[in-house]
């Protein structure tokens, strides 16, 4: 079963027994079957994208999101990041905004293509993997979360020091599965339009991850 699976060596190491179960080769045969049936986003392809630009040993900083965009050409494998040249969507935009004040830098609005962050080891996560178009959360409850979670679980058990930014409801629900003893967890309202106001903004996640970073001697993000 691995073999099937196109992954990052890293990650497929890691993951491996997981990647054995019935119920990931549920998963699979049903993904398998929706691509050939509907229009699905992202691109096969991009999938496990988030995996292939964030190697497990590279994984500093964590941020969860629930499931990709589903417009057209918006979805491309990272949580809350769009291709180059896609409009921001609304929750993007109020990142940027809370990185300008919380960092006093100046964002590109025009971009918003999250890759570097990727690079540098900020894992962009979507909780289910895949949509239908048009239909947001229509792969809820088909066994993405399952491995997702698998995923938050193991980056908890095996790495030191990592970040992890919960944002919303959803995402803090998360917060079960992870160390908090040994990883800095960081919860706020989602950046969505209809709750950044209730402190998304003001919450400084950006600076707070990097004063840790920089205490515990790894790098910082450049936001």
């Amino acid at each position: 079963m691995t073999k099937k699976v196109d992954i990052e060596p890293e990650w497929r190491e890691v993951l491996g027994d997981y990647f054995e179960t019935e119920e990931f080769q549920q998963l699979t045969d049903f993904v398998r079957q929706e691509y050939q049936t509907k229009t699905i986003y992202p691109k096969p392809q991009d999938i496990f994208k988030a995996f292939w630009l964030t190697p497990f040993s590279k994984v500093k900083v964590v941020i969860l999101g629930q499931d990709p965009y589903h417009g057209d050409g918006q979805a491309h494998g990272l949580c809350f990041s769009v291709p180059t040249g896609v409009p921001l969507p609304p929750s993007l935009q109020n990142i940027y905004k809370e990185i300008e004040k919380d960092l006093g830098v100046k964002k590109d609005f025009s971009n918003g293509n999250l890759e570097s962050w990727a690079s540098q080891g900020v894992f962009l996560l979507n909780a289910i993997l895949t949509v239908v178009a048009h239909n947001p959360t229509t792969h809820k409850d088909k066994g993405w979360e399952k491995f997702t979670d698998v995923i938050i679980k193991t980056i908890s058990d095996q790495s030191e020091h990592v970040v992890f930014m919960l944002w919303g409801n959803y995402a803090k629900s998360k917060k079960v599965l992870i160390d908090s003893n040994k990883h800095l967890v960081l919860e706020s309202p989602h950046p969505s339009p209809f709750s950044a106001h209730s402190g998304f903004f003001g919450s400084k996640h950006f600076s707070k991850c990097n004063e840790y970073l920089k205490s515990k001697g790894e790098k910082e993000i450049v936001w």
